[in-house]
């Protein structure tokens, strides 16, 4: 299937590790000029180097995405330079597990504002865009309740509903917005590489909800984003996609 993705220009935030950097890798096997960051120099340089062999244009540089002036700043820069901009997909995150008000104000900083953020940077580009499109990434613990009551969790699902009304608000300008919530995913030097080493009951129990058998990787989600972000799935706008080998257990209506 042609996705019809070859000659368009991304930008991918987080992207030098984990799942922003499958997304990067898928995109540039798919002809996509691409630009990432991250707080890393050595890692900039690295994926730079690796996205560049795929023969497409690539721009890197080390972005604090809390910093809004530098962050905002760099997005328009990086969509001129890649001569427009047709995807957005903002991946920084703080991550789960950070309890109290210091959680709360991590979080939203880290995985709401810039999202916000990004996306308001992105817009003038974007409108030019025949084929435009953002894809937030979210989380299954967003739509389902997740080792109990934390922020990451409230801010995750709060990207849910600003992606679904942000959809319907940018729907005549022809920008389509949608979201990948991802189970339970194993990287190598994340979270649940962590706890699997460190806590293997609850990896283990884990595990043992997943209808499937095993934790997602950081591949298979980007075969999700790139669909949706994708003129393949032109039809789509305002959808939340659960890619979670059956962790999840609600109905979806």
């Amino acid at each position: 299937m042609d996705l019809g993705l070859s000659g368009k220009n991304a930008i991918i935030t987080g992207s030098t590790r984990g799942i922003g950097r499958a997304i990067a890798d898928l995109l540039a096997d798919e002809g996509v000029n691409v630009a990432i960051c991250s707080r890393n120099q050595d890692e900039i340089d690295s994926a730079v180097k690796a996205l560049g062999a795929r023969g497409v244009k690539v721009i890197g540089a080390v972005v604090d995405a809390t910093d809004k002036d530098a962050y905002q700043s760099w997005i328009a820069s990086a969509a001129t330079e890649l001569g427009g901009l047709d995807i957005f997909i903002p991946t920084v995150s703080a991550g789960g597990g950070i309890m109290g008000e210091e959680g709360w104000q991590t979080n939203f900083n880290t995985d709401l504002l810039t999202t916000t953020r990004g996306v308001e940077a992105a817009m003038p580009f974007l409108e030019k865009s025949s084929a435009a499109s953002v894809v937030f990434i979210t989380s299954t613990a967003a739509v389902e309740n997740f080792m109990g009551p934390q922020p990451y969790n409230a801010i995750k699902g709060a990207l849910v509903i600003h992606a679904k009304q942000l959809s319907l608000a940018l729907a005549p300008a022809g920008i389509r917005v949608n979201c990948v919530s991802p189970g339970p995913v194993f990287i190598e030097g994340g979270i649940w590489d962590y706890i699997k080493t460190n806590m293997p009951e609850i990896y283990e129990s884990t595990v043992a909800q997943i209808p499937q058998g095993r934790l997602g990787s950081a591949p298979e989600v980007a075969n999700a984003v790139a669909f949706l972000a994708s003129p393949a799935a032109s039809l789509i706008t305002g959808v939340n996609l659960v890619a979670d080998r059956g962790f999840t257990k609600r109905v979806q209506l």
